[in-house]
């Protein structure tokens, strides 16, 4: 959290209602007199106050056009105007009013931007991504991503891992072609990242270079990439295409590169809990 943005309102317990209820805020604090609600890293505060106020606007971003056009669907009554796109700020939008008269704004970028996520938004929107535009990834992105899984734990702070990029057409069919379906996604991307483990540097080379590969993961979906977990590929014909040692561990390998369409989030079992 960077910051916090609180309007004066008469009737704090509506909008309490309007935001929350419409599910593209929820509540991050109650206060005396106050509420401060959240959308992803967007802090917005109401408190109750003689007078409201009612000027600037307030704007909810989101990844793709498809949620811009969820949220007008429920909320058209309040919709000035259908979603459209406006070439000028490169955006697909529209607009709305609160209870009070506040200006509302809905949109996504267009072409899409590297998102800006909350851990928790982070956490809860990361999709398995196994279709690919053809727009290339470069190799500085490609290279900050993995400097962020030097971040990861390991064993003994061990750090055992080596990140290969295959980009090479070829290399990345063969690797597609070793398990069928559940590997082929590595030959729609414009590259693939194998993370893998030196057993000679830790005692759990799978176990680190497992965690390394889902900070991979939730980095690469940090900057708007997608990926998708490519396991059971420690075996040594994998190896021989990424010109790894055969005693080194595979743990995963992710094709890499721009969503060609974003699945609806699956439906989540309740969490289990031991005695």
């Amino acid at each position: 959290m960077s910051g916090i943005v609180f309007h004066k309102t008469r009737e704090i317990d509506r909008l309490r209602r309007f935001y929350t209820e419409e599910s593209w805020m929820s509540v991050w604090l109650e206060q005396a007199d106050c509420v401060i609600l959240e959308h992803g890293d967007f802090l917005v505060g109401f408190c109750r106050r003689e007078e409201a106020d009612r000027e600037g606007l307030l704007t909810f971003v989101y990844r793709t056009r498809e949620e811009v056009d969820a949220i007008h669907t429920r909320i058209a009554g309040l919709a000035k105007a259908p979603p459209a796109p406006n070439p000028t700020y490169r955006i697909y939008h529209f607009f709305a009013a609160d209870p009070e008269g506040r200006t509302l704004e809905f949109q996504s970028f267009d072409p899409p931007v590297v998102p800006h996520l909350s851990a928790t938004e982070l956490l809860r929107t990361r999709r398995s991504i196994r279709r690919f535009t053809e727009v290339d990834v470069h190799d500085d992105l490609i290279r900050e991503v993995i400097d962020e899984c030097a971040c990861a734990p390991s064993s003994r702070n061990s750090q055992p891992w080596t990140f290969v990029t295959i980009r090479e057409g070829s290399r990345r069919d063969r690797l597609a072609a070793l398990r069928g379906e559940s590997s082929a996604p590595i030959a729609r991307a414009p590259a693939a990242i194998a993370v893998c483990s030196d057993p000679t540097l830790t005692g759990r080379p799978l176990e680190d270079g497992c965690v390394a590969g889902t900070y991979l993961l939730l980095a690469a979906w940090n900057r708007g990439l997608g990926t998708c977990w490519i396991g059971g590929m420690d075996r040594d014909d994998a190896k021989e295409i990424l010109g790894v040692p055969v005693a080194w561990t595979v743990a995963m390998i992710t094709p890499i590169g721009w969503p060609a369409r974003i699945p609806a989030p699956p439906e989540r079992l309740p969490v289990r809990r031991g005695p």
